[in-house]
């Protein structure tokens, strides 16, 4: 079984039984979108399965030492790259504006593989947003930590800035209209 085959069903393993906030849809389709949307920008077998593999350690029992082991150093570092310190000791609503500049911060040098990761993240997580704020409308950010329409707008538009070395993909471009519909330009 190749590498990103086997980071499929560690993935599917990780995150059986979760599902996305707020609705009944099963936590791996997100993995699975954002994977589908790298195979866009790459093929590299290493970058897929950091795609697939993005939220496990962050919300799952899963360390970086366990991705390590299993699929290598290249794997853990872009899963460890996507990874935020959620610093369980505190209300995550107290630390969602520390965690989202730290992830703005760290895009500003990161390494293009992993900004690809990031971009396939981000833009599945505004469609999933976008279609929930065509039904909800500012209901749908209730389901956050962060409440605040604006402050989402202040990072989706950050991550923005920080991809923009991906300008030239449809996925960069599709995130951006994506954005656009939901906050505004």
């Amino acid at each position: 079984m190749d590498l990103f085959d086997r980071a499929i069903e560690f993935a599917v393993k990780a995150h059986s039984g979760a599902v996305r906030k707020g609705t009944e849809t099963p936590y791996i389709v997100h993995p699975m979108e954002v994977a589908a949307i790298v195979t866009t920008m790459t093929n590299d077998a290493s970058v897929l399965a950091g795609a697939v593999l993005h939220d496990v350690v962050e919300d799952t029992e899963y360390t970086i030492e366990d991705i390590r082991r299993e699929f290598g150093d290249k794997v853990a570092a872009l899963v460890a790259s996507e990874s935020e310190n959620k610093r369980e000791d505190l209300p995550s609503s107290e630390t969602w504006k520390i965690r989202k500049q730290e992830t703005l911060d760290h895009l500003e040098h990161a390494p293009v593989e992993a900004k690809m990761i990031t971009l396939g993240d981000k833009l599945s997580n505004i469609r999933a947003i976008y279609r929930d704020y065509s039904t909800l409308g500012d209901g749908v950010w209730e389901r956050f930590n962060q409440k605040d329409k604006n402050e989402h707008a202040w990072y989706y538009w950050g991550v923005a800035e920080r991809l923009g070395e991906l300008s030239d993909t449809f996925a960069y471009r599709e995130y951006v209209e994506m954005v656009g519909k939901v906050f505004g330009e």
